[in-house]
């Protein structure tokens, strides 16, 4: 049985993913982007922040091998940064919702990637 490719990521109300300049990474936009993962046990456990970023999501999701992903989307406005869908394939690629759940600090949304 094969498994699943997906990728997580917490998202601006505005769609960034991060500030344009990694010297910002830690800024006070990023800080309230990522405040709901913070609380959690295993982040606080395990905090080791991934190598991958917009540019290597964009190319798998355009590549076709993204099955399903899921965006932590923050009621923060960054107003400029790095987009997570700049540049995506729209003609190959359509999004089926598979399921949003509201918190109090976030909106976790999750979608299955199909071909168009």
């Amino acid at each position: 049985m094969a498994g699943k490719v997906f990728f997580s990521v917490s998202m601006s109300l505005d769609g960034y993913i991060a500030p344009e300049s990694p010297e910002e990474l830690m800024g006070q936009q990023w800080m309230e982007l990522q405040q709901w993962i913070f609380p959690t046990r295993f982040i606080r456990e395990n905090l080791k922040l991934g190598a991958g970023g917009g540019a290597t999501i964009l190319q798998y999701v355009n590549a076709g091998l993204i099955d399903e992903f899921s965006i932590a989307l923050s009621p923060v406005l960054f107003g400029s940064g790095i987009r997570l869908f700049e540049g995506v394939d729209a003609g190959r690629v359509a999004l089926e919702q598979v399921r949003a759940e509201p918190t109090q600090r976030v909106t976790h949304l999750t979608y299955a990637v199909r071909e168009r």
